[in-house]
């Protein structure tokens, strides 16, 4: 956890008051969103105004009295923070395994600039070593979790507490595995061919600056 805390309080650096902001979600944007609360509560920062990628970042921002907004109030936004699933060295990202992904794509499309912030296990040689998330509607799912199946991407419906995972957009999450053989932009393109699929985990090129932390310090990556 330290490391994430590393990355977020470095993110934080990157804001200044006045600024407008998207939030984004999981673990080390929740610290994140932990540092910016302490900071304004402290005068650190003030006239900050906040749009959240998730309902349940939302929850946390207001219990630290981080300003919330609708998006359409505030964008575009100075800045996104969020974390990821996956890096790679084009600084393509995966996101989505939190079950933020739509609104977290909607949010940080908006900003002029979008930190990641993550710790050094995040950063892989090729996108998909873990699964691919994809927003599906309920309608499509079961005609998705089919066709998924034909081209070999092992597709798994996610599910939660033994119910299905339910995103805030009221859709539902099927976990795919990236062929190894194919790169994950072409196998995104195969995805969202079909009707039914709403978007899926894979940021090819929103992200403008990683900040990493490791166990020998911070590096940043820029796009």
């Amino acid at each position: 956890m330290s490391l994430k805390i590393e990355a977020a309080r470095a993110a934080l650096q990157h804001v200044r008051s006045g600024m407008t902001l998207g939030l984004g979600t999981g673990s080390t944007a929740a610290e994140f969103v932990r540092l910016l609360g302490e900071a304004l509560r402290e005068g650190r920062l003030r006239d900050i105004r906040c749009t959240c990628t998730s309902e349940q970042t939302e929850a946390q921002a207001r219990a630290e009295g981080v300003p919330t907004f609708a998006l359409a109030e505030v964008a575009p936004l100075d800045l996104a923070i969020d974390g990821a699933d996956e890096i790679d060295v084009q600084l393509r990202l995966i996101k989505g395994r939190g079950g933020a992904l739509l609104r977290e794509k909607i949010v940080e499309q908006q900003a002029r600039r979008f930190i990641v912030i993550a710790d050094e296990s995040k950063i892989v040689e090729r996108l998909g070593t873990g699964v691919l998330p994809v927003e599906v509607t309920p309608f499509a799912r079961d005609v998705l979790l089919r066709r998924f199946a034909e081209l070999d991407l092992q597709p798994v419906q996610r599910f939660r507490d033994g119910a299905p995972r339910i995103t805030d957009e009221g859709h539902v999450i099927l976990d795919v595995l990236v062929p190894p053989a194919i790169d994950i932009a072409e196998t995104v393109r195969t995805i969202r061919e079909h009707a039914g699929v709403v978007d899926t985990g894979f940021f090819p090129h929103e992200a403008t600056e990683a900040i990493i932390a490791g166990t020998t310090g911070l590096r940043v990556m820029t796009r």
